[in-house]
């Protein structure tokens, strides 16, 4: 299957995007994490007890990348 990228909207490919995303959850246990990936969350959570990073909620991470792709 292809998808028609070049007439999609920013919308509708940020909507085929969270959908495939909520499909591949459902078994997640076929896609496991790559070594490198607890490293990086490690890292992350230390600079957010640090207080060096920000993180949004996915909520507002999805609006602002939905206004930035307008």
């Amino acid at each position: 299957m292809t998808l028609p990228l070049d007439k999609m909207t920013g919308e509708e490919k940020l909507q085929v995007t969270e959908d495939l995303w909520i499909d591949l959850t459902k078994n997640e246990s076929e896609y496991p994490s790559p070594n490198w990936h607890k490293d990086v969350l490690e890292l992350r959570e230390k600079r957010a007890i640090e207080g060096k990073e920000e993180y949004l909620d996915w909520e507002a991470a999805k609006k602002n990348i939905r206004n930035l792709s307008k």
